[in-house]
């Protein structure tokens, strides 16, 4: 798989709406496809988005309010019916591990799949590989809660007019990747001379809290940032008073962040319209969006 997108398979908030389901966000990227906080029906939320669930490879709960979970048992399942053959790893608050179980075996099924938990219990690096760096942190909620970032490894990109100068090439250009080093005519060309480092792109998604500076953290640099709003500044107070943000609150983070793309979503079912919570985060932060049930956003290189 080398398609790059985030498909929004839900946006609500606690409660769902005849437009919005509970919430459910799946990032396709490359080889894998991470799965956030699947609420209540994401399993067929995946039918209507027209898109297979066995190209998950990640599941991660944010914290285990319902909204945020309901759907992790029958995903799970769903994965058991299609006998994938890729483990499936599961990242959330070790705090939460007597939700997870009651989600994962609170029916009658047959467990043909690997699931590898990762119950979190100190914030950072959760994983590390050739290919990704997964980051969580606590958020200000009023349970344990994380967010999460994910950065794809920087590559080394070679600058071919200064091979061509250099006399490196065929082979030699893998033996320098490999060694950093190749020598031609007795003279050493080293790779950072003829390369340049390709910085990884970040993903971040905040779920389920007060403005906090581990959420501005997790957002730092990134290509794309998904970002509760669950209201608008006129119910500032009670965003407040249930640990949630604002639209324009979103867009705060994602400015003092410097985050390129900002997806709003976990929206109050008091809400029909969308459209001012764009507007209302656009007087911080102009590249915003507002996620909506099925819609897509590209997550080119």
């Amino acid at each position: 798989m080398s398609v790059r997108d985030l498909i929004i398979l839900g946006c609500s908030s606690q409660q769902p709406t005849r437009l919005r389901n509970h919430g459910a966000y799946l990032l396709r990227w490359n080889q894998e496809g991470f799965l956030f906080d699947p609420g209540e029906g994401t399993q067929r939320q995946f039918i209507f988005a027209d898109t297979t669930p066995t190209c998950i490879t990640r599941i991660f709960v944010s914290h285990f309010h319902g909204d945020h979970c309901l759907g992790l048992g029958s995903m799970l399942m769903r994965l058991n019916l299609d006998r994938i053959t890729h483990p499936v790893h599961c990242y959330y608050p070790a705090s939460g591990k007597v939700y997870f179980d009651r989600l994962r075996y609170g029916t009658i099924h047959h467990d043909h799949i690997e699931v590898i938990e990762h119950p979190i219990s100190e914030p950072g690096v959760v994983h590390e590989d050739d290919s990704f760096t997964i980051e969580a942190h606590y958020l200000d909620h009023n349970v344990d809660n994380l967010g999460w970032r994910i950065k794809e490894a920087d590559t080394i990109k070679f600058d071919r007019e200064k091979l061509k100068a250099a006399g490196v090439k065929g082979v030699m250009v893998k033996e320098l990747e490999e060694k950093g080093v190749v020598t031609i005519d007795g003279k050493s060309i080293k790779l950072e001379e003829v390369s340049w480092v390709r910085e990884g792109d970040v993903f971040s998604i905040v779920i389920d809290t007060k403005y906090c500076q581990n959420a501005v953290d997790l957002a730092r640099g990134a290509k794309l940032f998904l970002c509760e709003s669950t209201y608008l500044e006129e119910h500032k107070q009670l965003a407040f008073d249930h640990d949630h943000m604002t639209a324009k609150q979103a867009a705060q983070i994602a400015k003092e962040a410097g985050a390129e793309k900002l997806i709003l979503t976990h929206f109050s079912a008091r809400y029909r319209d969308l459209l001012p919570f764009v507007e209302e985060a656009k007087t911080l932060f102009p590249n915003v969006d507002a996620a909506d049930d099925f819609k897509r956003f590209p997550f080119p290189r």
